[in-house]
């Protein structure tokens, strides 16, 4: 501190003071380098200033803060690491100072077409920690006419306290999503419900497979709880301390799903404002979960290939290759070689993919789970409403055990959440269950329940066909039901129309 005190004015070691304190006053990542860039400009006594931080796996300089006329336009914008004055300061790792910028061989000038300002003067400094240099600070046009030696001795100081709130920041940053991302992993914790055979052959592949990282294909109906064992392979992996990243690929468009895969740069289309970082990108070190892979259009699919291969890929509007470390698991209901043969998959993906394939049994082969899935479902709907968990009736169970669940695991979760709202509170009855579940009680000898059940569903039509003066159409719209669901309900109660 006594070198510096004799070097600088006591004017100048205020300012500094001012600058560390501003800066270390968050440990939010932009607000420092937003921080750093306006205290930059004051100590300094520029015109306009600058934080560049380095992307050495991309080897890129980006403009993350900025201040002066026209900052706002260059914040974003990214260059080659060993281009430009900042690139020879990253290089050399020591200050500069250029007094004619618009002489030097290195000074890119659509930054100032960018901006709309002149740069006569430039002087830059590299942010180092721990003997390596992790951005620039830079400064344009002294507000006193020229740089001069002591300004750039009073820079290099100046980076130094930068980058030591930049490391803070960005450590402090890692450990916030570090730490959220262990609570989503806690909250997201495999419930595998059930004992049947068909789902302990599916969690012992999947426990085998795990310790791999061989790539998973998990194949199935809608709602056999992909996510979930997707999920489940992650958890006992050794990613287990990364990212599960999931995406589902048929919700989004194609440019939208490549952006959200891969990530895109400023500018890439319409609405692209700022940088994106992609899944594969997010989930470095961890898992990427590819739900509904066979709806991934062409192009796509040739990018995936290539990720699945070289581990590498471009961001959307970029050409920066960036490799990733990833376990992808994906699954699909489609029957992906039915797809290869109408051409609309590519049968070298599907290879790709196909490493290690596991089958999910749709629910109504694994009946002998549904009575624990219905105790869970109904105890963690109860608990979400904050009321007691309702019994279910033994007609109401023998119906859920007769059903055969076309949407599987989820549509057992809906129905019953369904169901704990409109019960008593106390217990579900089949009165509880829609009417195409309520009717499946038994007929000859069955319980006066299932009976019951039976009476009131062919009420229940018989009340809907007369409050639409006996239109079947409006009647089955009415009952949440197909009109050819109805008529075959009407034939088999033979109800028939009595003025």
């Amino acid at each position: 501190m006594t070198a510096i005190s004799e070097s600088f004015s006591a004017e100048t070691l205020r300012l500094l003071t001012e600058a560390s304190a501003v800066i270390n006053s968050s440990l939010d990542f932009q607000t420092v380098l937003d921080n750093i860039a306006t205290s930059a400009a004051k100590v300094m006594r520029a015109e306009a200033s600058s934080v560049i931080i380095l992307d050495r796996a991309r080897n890129k300089l980006r403009f993350v803060a900025a201040t002066g006329e026209g900052s706002g336009d260059l914040l974003g914008t990214e260059f080659d690491a060993n281009k430009g004055i900042a690139g020879r300061v990253i290089e050399r790792g020591k200050p500069e100072m250029v007094q004619d910028v618009q002489s030097d061989a290195d000074f890119f000038g659509g930054i100032d077409k960018l901006t709309e300002v002149r740069t006569q003067s430039m002087i830059a400094a590299p942010m180092v920690v721990a003997s390596e240099a992790i951005g620039v600070v830079e400064l344009l046009n002294s507000r006193g006419g020229r740089f001069t030696e002591n300004d750039l001795g009073l820079l290099e100081v100046f980076a130094n306290l930068a980058a030591v709130g930049v490391r803070n920041a960005r450590d402090h940053q890692k450990l916030k999503e570090r730490h959220q991302d262990l609570c989503e992993q806690v909250l997201r914790k495999d419930q595998i419900i059930g004992e049947s055979d068909a789902l302990a052959k599916v969690a012992n592949l999947c426990t085998r497979v795990a310790v791999s990282d061989a790539t998973v294909l998990l194949l199935g109906e809608t709602g056999t709880g992909k996510e979930l064992f997707a999920k489940f392979v992650h958890n006992r992996s050794k990613r287990v301390d990364h990212p599960f990243v999931a995406i589902h690929c048929a919700a989004l468009s194609e440019t939208l799903l490549e952006s959200e895969l891969f990530g895109h740069e400023k500018g890439a289309f319409t609405g692209a404002t700022g940088q994106h970082t992609g899944k594969f990108e997010s989930a470095e070190g961890g898992t990427v979960f590819l739900d509904e892979v066979g709806e991934i259009p062409p192009a796509t699919q040739v990018k995936l290939l290539r990720v699945l291969q070289e581990r590498e890929f471009e961001r959307v509007g970029g050409n920066a290759t960036i490799k990733c470390d990833v376990r992808v698991v994906a699954a699909t209901n489609r029957d992906l070689k039915a797809e290869i043969a109408a051409g609309r998959f590519r049968e070298d993906l599907f290879y790709r993919l196909n490493v290690f394939p596991v089958v999910l049994p749709p629910l109504r082969e694994r009946r002998d789970d549904i009575p624990k899935l219905v105790d869970y479902f109904v105890g963690r709907a109860a608990e979400r409403m904050g009321v007691g968990a309702p019994r279910v009736s033994p007609g109401s169970s023998a119906v859920l055990m007769r059903y055969d669940w076309p949407g599987n695991v989820r549509e057992l979760e809906n129905i019953m959440e369904r169901a704990v709202i409109l019960c008593d509170g106390e217990t579900i009855e089949g009165t509880d269950l829609p009417v195409e579940i309520a009717g499946m009680g038994g007929d000859e000898g069955g319980s006066e329940t299932e009976g019951t059940l039976w009476g009131y569903e062919r009420a229940m039509i018989v009340k809907a066909l007369k409050d639409n003066k006996w239109n079947q159409t409006a009647a089955a719209k009415h009952l949440g039901i197909s009109r050819d669901n109805l008529r075959y309900r009407v034939k088999k109660y033979g109800i028939e129309r009595h003025e």
